[in-house]
This record gives structure tokens, C-alpha cells and sequence, in this order.
């Protein structure tokens, strides 16, 4: 098949790459791709949210599928655009993607459907929102309602916490318009985890479930980031909880969404929190509660997980597209995968581009797998483009060795001011 991979990421690098796995030899495109993908794809020069630009390639290339990645290019409408011309696309329409770019909008379909979830309440106003502060316990959540790139949310400890975090989304406009509405939410306790579900829009597909490690630094402290690394299968999804996820969660949100006039197709990210036994059950009354959706493939986790994935990738991707999911090939091999994030000296603050990447041949000759994701080719190097800037997968038979594998391949990359945590996993080997 001639595919594009819509961005220019990690999370597109491993699309891309699990594509070039498949039996069948495709045709790759990536756009705009990046000094990785270009490994297994051919770059194109046009922007994730340039959607004009897109539709033209489109139209002047007549892939079979095209398969977006990141958010922000759903929810201006690509897919739309895209089918409109008779393309199929591996992502939601826009409608869809609502549940991604209004976290008010994807808490309204949560009740709708019966979803479990944190109680929460929506303001536009500063003096309403902090005045309905005393109706929740502490901590309390001030998430932006819009897209803010995974920084739009503070757990507040205080109240004085949570009333700096309303008037620096709703006052100053720090995220512009995505913190123009804010939503207070009840903070769940537990242990995260992250649900990909293909769907058609009428039945889903559950890939194995993984964590990821938002916090910057090891032992999960610091500021939150795009993510430091994540690992699957996740134990914390144990015994049936994976078949009652996709009949209490997922399902009933794809109904929802169809019962609303808007059929869903892509990967609905359903990012959960799970109550320990005993622990302090939230108002929904259930153990798994939804923190949030996502309207696509998740990253780091998509490099965790897409190596755990057997069979035709590529013609599922297309039958979930096309609504023909049920004849997918979609299954799972056994073993674990362990993702770990490098990243630019700084990040999630401010840093430094342009710093020369050496070892990654070596790092991918010791048996992982690098996926580029902030980097670009500069004169015949692979030099550093982002805050994340590589994710190293190891694949193993138990977590253990998926992990070995990866920091062991971690260990050949150098770039000045690289840093990485050094305890993905631990939760899972906390258990054991």
C-alpha cells in the first residue's frame, strides 16, 4: 500500500516503522517527518498542521491511507478534508476529535454514556471557579479545557495553589484560547495507565495496556513533561480488567459518539487511573476512572506498544479506517517492550537545539530500536530539534530484559546535555 504518516515525531517514527515491519512492502511517506523516519520513509516537506498543504500532496499523490498522529492537525479538521476526497483516514473527523481538544466536551459524553469519571465542574469566570473551590476536597485539578501540548493541568495542594493556576489560565491567558474555559476535578488516587483502542465505530480492538512516566525526574518528581518513558503490558491492568475497560469505557464512548452522528475511527486513548484495593474510591463509586481522552495514538507509549503488535498493521489500520475492523489483523505477541525517553538538557523548560546525536548506530546495532523524535540532518549529522529528542525500545521475553535492553542502548547515545530517567518500570518491579 502507498501510506503518509501525518508528523514528524516519535510517535510517527514508530507508526512508520511498524509499517515497514509488515509482510507486504509499502510505500511510506512522512510528512514532515523527521532524521528517523527518513530511515523507512520518504520526508515530505508540508507541516502535521498545514492542512491545505496536506490535501494537496493528497490529492497529487493518491496514497491508499493516511494514518495522522498528532491532535492538533484532528482537530482542525484533516480527516474531514482528507475523506472528503475519497482518502481513507486513520484518525477521527474533527466531531470526533472533540474528545480530545474540549475536556468539558469529553465529560459531557462521559455522563452521557455512563463513563466513570472524576466529578468535575467548567468555568470561564476566575471569581465563579475559585468561589466553587470549597465544593471539592484537596488536592484539587485545574485543567485548561482546550489543547496546551500536555501542560494545560496542575494538581493544586492548596488552595492558593489552585487559585494562581485559575487566574493564570482564565487572567493572564497563559494557553491562550485552549485556557479560556478551565475545568475543577476531583483528583483521583491510584496508579495510571494507558488504554490505545482501535476502532471503526462500531468495534474496538484493545492493544496491551502501558504506563507512561510524566514526571522529569526518577522516583516521579518534578515538573510534568510529554512523557519520560513508558513499558507494556502494564500490570497494573490485571486479570479481566482489560475486557471490563472495553465494556464499561470504551464501547459505550463509541456508541455515545455514534448515537450523537459522528462515527469514530482512529485510536481513542483512554488515559485511566485506577484505585489500589482499599484505596479511596472516587464519586463514580469505581475502582477505574477516566483522567482523560485522547483521539489518537499516544506518545511514548505508541513506541511501547506498536513492537508488541503482530499481524498486517497496515491493513487494520485501513479496515478500521473503512469500518471493516472485524476483519482486521490485528494481534498481540507475547514478551514485554520498554521505552525510554532522551531528552534535551532544560526540557520541559527551556533548551538548546542543534547539538550533534553520535552512537545510534551502535544504539540500534545492540538489538533496541531508536525512535528520532525531536531531530533533523544538518550537513550530514543527525543533530538534537526538540525537548525529546530520541526513544529507545527494548523488546524482551519479561520487563526486565526489555528494559536492560533499552538503557543498555541508551548508554552508546551522546549529546551534549542529554538526559534520561533511570527507573522506567519501577512501579511494575515494585509489584514483583
Amino acid at each position: 500500500m502507498k501510506i503518509l504518516v501525518v508528523g514528524g515525531g516519535g510517535r510517527e517514527h514508530a507508526i512508520a516503522w511498524r509499517l515497514s515491519e509488515d509482510s507486504e512492502r509499502h510505500e511510506l511517506f512522512c510528512a514532515p517527518g523527521n532524521a528517523g523516519t527518513a530511515a523507512v520513509a520518504s520526508n515530505v516537506p508540508v507541516g502535521a498542521e498545514d492542512v491545505d498543504g496536506i490535501v494537496k500532496w493528497v490529492r497529487e499523490n493518491s496514497p491508499d491511507l493516511v494514518v495522522v498522529g498528532p491532535e492538533a492537525p484532528l482537530v482542525k479538521g484533516l480527516a474531514d478534508a482528507v475523506t472528503s476526497i475519497g482518502v481513507p483516514v486513520f484518525g477521527p473527523v474533527a466531531a470526533g476529535a472533540r474528545l480530545e481538544g474540549s475536556k468539558r466536551f469529553a465529560k459531557e459524553v462521559m455522563e452521557a454514556a455512563g463513563v466513570p469519571t472524576a466529578k468535575a465542574l467548567a468555568f470561564t469566570d476566575a471569581a465563579a471557579a475559585k468561589a466553587a473551590l470549597g465544593s471539592f476536597s484537596l488536592p484539587v485539578v485545574v485543567k485548561a479545557d482546550g489543547l496546551a501540548a500536555g501542560k494545560g493541568v496542575v494538581v493544586a495542594e492548596t488552595r492558593e495553589e489552585a487559585e494562581r493556576a485559575i487566574d493564570d489560565m482564565l487572567v493572564n491567558g497563559r494557553f491562550g484560547a485552549a485556557g479560556a474555559e478551565v475545568l475543577l476535578e476531583e483528583f483521583l488516587d491510584g496508579e495510571e495507565c494507558s488504554i490505545l483502542a482501535m476502532t471503526d465505530g462500531r468495534t474496538a480492538v484493545l492493544l496491551p495496556p502501558s504506563q507512561d512516566h510524566k514526571r522529569i525526574f526518577d522516583g516521579d518528581k518534578g515538573p510534568n513533561t510529554g512523557g519520560m518513558g513508558a513499558y507494556a503490558p502494564a500490570p497494573v491492568v490485571e486479570g479481566g480488567m482489560l475486557a471490563e475497560i472495553k465494556k464499561r469505557i470504551i464501547m459505550p464512548v463509541v456508541n455515545e459518539m455514534s448515537r450523537r452522528g459522528v462515527t469514530y475511527r482512529g485510536i481513542l486513548y483512554a488515559g485511566l487511573m485506577v484505585t489500589p484495593e482499599g484505596g479511596r474510591i472516587a464519586l463514580s463509586g469505581s475502582r477505574v476512572n477516566v483522567v482523560e481522552f485522547n483521539a489518537r495514538f499516544g506518545d511514548p507509549e505508541t513506541e511501547a506498544v506498536l513492537p508488541l503488535v503482530g499481524g498486517d498493521f497496515a491493513k487494520a489500520l485501513l479496515h478500521a479506517a473503512t469500518g471493516r475492523l472485524a476483519e482486521g489483523d490485528v494481534s498481540v505477541r507475547d514478551g514485554a517492550s520498554a521505552t525510554v525517553i532522551i531528552a534535551s538538557g532544560g526540557y520541559p523548560g527551556s533548551y538548546e537545539k542543534g547539538k550533534e546525536i553520535t552512537g545510534l548506530a551502535e544504539a540500534a546495532a545492540s538489538g533496541a530500536v531508536v525512535f528520532h523524535c525531536g531531530t533533523k540532518e544538518d550537513g550530514g549529522r543527525v543533530v538534537t530539534s526538540g525537548g525529546r529528542v530520541l526513544s529507545v525500545t527494548g523488546v524482551g521475553a519479561t520487563l526486565r530484559e526489555a528494559v536492560d535492553k533499552s538503557y543498555s542502548a541508551a548508554a552508546k547515545i551522546g549529546f551534549d546535555g542529554m538526559y534520561m530517567r533511570h527507573d522506567i518500570a519501577h512501579r511494575a518491579f515494585d509489584r514483583e
